[in-house]
């Protein structure tokens, strides 16, 4: 199930699970949110088309952080007049959390239980690519080496005091 929804002035098409970045919103971390400007509803090939928007339909959300983009070079220059003007430019996004999209009548369960694959859409980037990210679980990386270099550190001091 998905949804087309407006969201500070943008069109969004989000799933539940998907992280999102968009305009700077006004509330505070950790807020429920939700956005009633939904356009199109797809519950598993029912289509359902607003006109301008579906009734009773919205997204629910949570709002995970707030953030600035990537670095923007504005870089402005006129050949042969000495015309030369350097700007930088950093957007303010928040990342969101879509918990679902509810139809008419419908409300979003307070325990959502965690879902293994969660697309993450990257900031928009000064080249204008976003891509989806999969989670990657953490790796534990021991270091065996130094643990066998470790135990023959003592011996080696051992030694040297029994030739004293």
């Amino acid at each position: 199930m998905y949804a087309i929804v407006e969201i500070a002035g943008q069109q969004f098409k989000v799933e539940r699970g998907n992280k999102v970045y968009v305009h700077r919103l006004d509330a505070n971390e950790g807020t429920n949110i939700e956005f009633d400007k939904v356009f199109l509803i797809d519950n598993g090939g029912k289509i359902s088309i607003g006109s301008p928007t579906v009734d009773g339909a919205k997204v629910a959300a949570t709002i995970i952080e707030h953030i600035k983009g990537d670095k923007v070079i504005v870089f402005k220059k006129k050949r042969r007049k000495g015309y030369q003007k350097w700007n930088n430019h950093r957007q303010h996004l928040t990342q969101i959390l879509i918990q679902g999209v509810l139809g008419k009548g419908e409300s979003v369960k307070e325990e959502l239980k965690a879902e293994k694959s969660v697309r993450t859409f990257l900031p928009p980037s000064k080249y204008g690519i976003t891509a989806p990210v999969a989670e990657t679980p953490a790796v534990d990386k021991k270091a065996p080496a130094k643990k066998a270099a470790a135990k023959k550190a003592p011996a080696k001091k051992a030694a040297k005091k029994t030739e004293e």
